[in-house]
This record gives structure tokens, C-alpha cells and sequence, in this order.
């Protein structure tokens, strides 16, 4: 039996170059109007004992040719539960070949750059959260292609907080820490959540990027924009989703605020800061450090040695949503990374990082912000 593969899905990406018996040579599509590449998402259909050799070729092109080495692919036979399967990366072959092999244990199997956070599992989060006590929904705009930027708010305090997902909208990681953290605050038993709305405005953005994220984007919109480098310009023709973002932003404020991504390269979880803006405080980066300094402390899943190299004083990259907002609202404001590969450190040879850890790494950022404040 020859095996069939299809992506004609939400969030679907591959190109099936050919396919011999149970063997598939495959490639990933860029982004629309883009270069980037490197999320791919598709199914396989075949019998059950089928030895699979499926071999992703062209990836040193790839957006960041540093994930594979050291990847494991991740894949599903339910949708719900993803683990990972024997993945190997030969630089020299075919342009950067990642070789995925796997006995089929069911006629359907799904596989994924990460697990994926369906538009569809989108709109269910933001149904079920609006429907919650003390909960406030609204949309602040739509994308290009119409879709509602979606906005959840609560919490009583004076304190703005916001968080914020997806602007690489293959990053799928961030949006299972936003689902995460919504799990946490809507529970009326959590004791971080009750102090929090009580000292808190929360305002959570889960999807930044729904076109994106529905077209099997790594990185960009569907005009092929990086959002993450519009934040000091956004114009309704390129960026409309930041631009709605920014203007609640500006109608609020910001006293904390987290961008939530994924890293393809870096095997750790780690925070990016403001540290180049022209206008830093010493209180500023002092919080910024203390909430790095006791998230390490409070789950063993963060850490403060692996990361991305300070801005040098008065260099930021203003662009960015991180650097924009400390410099615009003299917010503590911070990048949450998340790794595509493992945790080094705490590492999980079955499921790698997974959407379970993203909830509870959530988790863990609000009962440090919790202390904080």
C-alpha cells in the first residue's frame, strides 16, 4: 500500500515532492509574500504496521537552520495527546534533510513542527472564558483577513497587565501558555488568581496573528509581515492587528506586560528584556530582574544561564513589542520564550516540551507576578 499525505487543513503546511510505497520526500511552503519557513503540519494516511521514512528536504534555507539538529519531530493519532518520534538532521543532504521514521500504529497519524493550537480550539478558549464571572470580552479589530482580534479582560486592580500570543504564529507553544494562564485566573479557588485580580486589570490578547496561524505561517501575516518588528510603526495595510493592539495598549496603559514565543534553536526556557531603551529606569530593570531572578526559583522548567545577547544602552530595537512598551509606557515589560526541541535542563525524552509544560510554565509566571506586585 502507498501511503497519502495531506495538509489541507487549519494550520496545514507541507509539499509532497514524492511518495514511494511508505516513503515520502517532502518540503515545507514559505510563508505568503515571505521567506520564512520552518512550520510544518500535516497527516499521514497508511496501514497500520507501515514503516514510515519521511525525509523534509531543503531546511538549510529554512528560517533557522539551528532547530533541526537536535529536533525531534512531534505527532498525534488523536489530536489530543502529541509525542515525539525518532527524528534525525543530516546538514549535507538534500539542502538539510530532517528524516522522520515510525512504525504506524493507527491508519491516521498527524505531525506537527509543535503541537498545534487550532483556530477552531482558539475560538472554543475564547467562547468559554467570556462566558466566565467577571470576564469581559472584546474584540479590538480584525487581521487583514477579517478575523476579530479577541480580548479577554478581568481582575479589578489598578495594575495593567497585559499578555499576548502568537505573533509568530507557528510559535503554537504560545498559545497553550495563554490557555494556561486563563485556566488559572478563571479559577475561583486559585489563591495567585483571586490576589491578583484583586491587584490586576488583566488584558490577554491569545491570538495575535489568527491569518497566520490558519494559513500554516512560521512568522508572519498575511501580507508577510513580521509583526514583531512593527510596534514602533504599525499602519492598517501592513499590521492592522498590532495597530488595534497598540491603541488599547495606549487607551490603558501598561504596568506588565508579556509577549509569549517559542525559540526553534535554544533548548531552555528563557526571558527577553528592554535593557537598550533610551529612556531605562533602575527600578525599571530592577523588577524586570527580580521576576527573572524568582521565576527560576519557582519552577525548575526556567532558566537563566541560556538566552539572547542585552541590547547595548540606548540600542533597542524599538520595533519589537518588548522593547516598545518600556519605552512607551515604562512597563516592565518582557519576552517569554519557550523551545521548539526540550528543556535541557529537565528534559522529557517521550513528549519533549509539550502543551502541558507551557500551561504550567503560565502558571508559574503568575504566581511569580503574584509575589511581585
Amino acid at each position: 500500500m502507498t501511503i497519502t499525505i495531506n495538509a489541507a487543513f487549519d494550520s496545514g503546511n507541507i509539499v509532497v515532492d514524492s511518495i514511494d510505497g511508505t516513503a515520502a520526500r517532502l518540503s515545507i511552503r514559505k510563508d505568503r509574500e515571505s521567506d520564512f519557513f520552518q512550520w510544518f503540519h500535516f497527516r499521514v494516511a497508511c496501514a497500520v504496521g507501515d514503516a514510515l521514512e519521511l525525509a523534509i528536504t531543503g531546511l538549510d534555507a529554512s528560517a533557522y537552520p539551528d532547530g533541526w539538529p537536535g529536533y525531534a519531530a512531534c505527532a498525534s493519532y488523536d489530536r489530543d495527546y502529541w509525542f515525539r518520534l525518532d527524528t534525525s538532521y543530516d546538514a549535507k543532504a538534500g539542502g538539510g534533510t530532517l528524516t522522520i521514521r515510525h512504525t504506524a500504529e493507527s491508519p491516521i497519524l498527524y505531525l506537527a513542527y509543535f503541537a498545534p493550537f487550532s483556530m477552531e480550539r482558539h475560538h472554543d478558549l475564547v467562547a468559554s472564558v467570556a462566558e466566565c464571572e467577571g470576564v469581559t470580552y472584546r474584540s479590538l479589530g480584525t487581521s487583514i483577513e477579517g478575523q476579530p482580534i479577541d480580548c479577554l479582560e478581568m481582575g479589578s486592580g489598578d495594575t495593567q497587565v497585559w499578555l499576548y500570543a502568537r505573533q509568530h504564529p507557528g510559535e503554537s507553544m504560545a498559545e497553550w501558555w495563554i490557555e494556561g494562564a486563563l485556566e488559572k485566573l478563571t479559577d475561583p479557588a486559585d489563591p495567585h488568581a483571586r490576589s491578583l485580580l484583586k491587584k490586576c486589570r488583566f488584558h490577554i490578547v491569545p491570538n495575535m496573528n489568527p491569518d497566520g496561524s490558519c494559513r500554516g505561517h512560521l512568522r508572519t501575516n498575511f501580507a508577510g509581515v513580521n509583526l514583531n518588528r512593527e510596534w514602533d510603526n504599525p499602519t492598517a495595510e501592513r499590521s492592522p492587528e498590532v495597530l488595534c493592539v497598540l491603541g488599547a495598549m495606549d487607551e490603558s496603559g501598561v504596568d506588565w506586560a508579556m509577549d509569549v514565543h517559542g525559540d526553534e534553536a535554544i533548548p531552555a526556557v528563557f526571558l527577553a528584556g528592554f535593557e537598550g531603551i533610551p529612556s531605562l529606569k533602575p527600578e525599571q530593570l530592577d523588577q524586570y530582574k527580580a521576576f527573572q531572578t524568582a521565576l527560576a526559583a519557582n519552577t525548575p522548567d526556567f532558566q537563566v544561564a541560556l538566552g539572547y545577547s542585552e541590547s547595548a544602552p540606548g540600542k533597542a530595537n524599538l520595533s519589537m513589542s518588548t522593547t516598545q512598551l518600556a519605552e512607551r509606557f515604562g512597563a516592565v515589560s518582557m519576552t517569554i520564550e519557550m523551545p521548539f526541541k526540550d528543556n535541557d535542563d529537565l528534559p522529557d525524552p517521550v513528549a519533549g516540551w509539550s502543551p502541558e509544560r507551557s500551561k504550567l510554565l503560565a502558571h508559574a509566571c503568575l504566581a511569580t507576578l503574584d509575589q511581585m506586585l
